[in-house]
């Protein structure tokens, strides 16, 4: 596999600079992306570049289709991360392609943005590894106080569970988790 790095982040860079949703005075989708980019080279440091860019684009231009444009409901938030999944990986395919990836690199990114094979494959674990990690460390604070306390630990328990044993037991050594939500990191499988 041989392509330009350095041209398929840039390229996601501007495509996600177009995002009207600010963060922090950034668009949000380019923020996202320099983060999950941050925490793959921290916590998966030998990383193949396919991995690289499916950290980068997880977002890219997700503001395009609004999650209001889904039925209310998990049925319609399902179908909502599906379609997402599915754009992202045909979006960051053709980044991937005008900066020099070949077919399988092209094709395997979308795997990895589609999610398929999430506990059996380690590159696609590993990318709900730094999406979990990126949640938590700068998402899930704000996130937490739009809900209600009832639905913490639901939400918690689900984040645990996406994520590998090795994942969790570093969550656990690097956030400062209370009970009973350290525990549900502690618990699984």
């Amino acid at each position: 596999m041989s392509g330009d790095l350095t041209k398929a982040l840039a390229l996601i860079d501007q495509a996600n600079e177009a995002d009207p949703n600010i963060d922090e005075g950034r668009p949000e989708a380019r923020l996202y992306g320099e983060r999950m980019t941050s925490e793959v080279d921290r916590l998966f440091p030998d990383a193949s570049d396919v991995l690289k860019i499916a950290c980068r684009g997880q977002h890219v231009e997700r503001w395009k289709l609004p999650r209001k444009d889904f039925p209310e409901g998990r049925a319609g938030y399902y179908a909502w991360r599906k379609e997402q999944g599915r754009r992202h990986g045909e979006r960051v395919a053709g980044i991937m392609a005008e900066a020099g990836y070949d077919a399988t690199a092209q094709t395997r990114v979308g795997v990895l943005l589609r999610k398929e094979g999430i506990k059996q494959d380690a590159e696609v674990q590993a990318l709900e590894d730094v999406i979990c990690f990126v949640f938590l460390k700068w998402y899930f604070s704000p996130f937490a106080d739009s809900q209600k306390p009832e639905a913490l630990p639901r939400i918690v328990e689900r984040t645990a569970a996406k994520m590998s044993a090795d994942g969790r037991a570093r969550a656990l050594q690097e956030f400062d988790l209370p009970e009973p939500f350290a525990g549900m990191f502690r618990d699984q499988e």
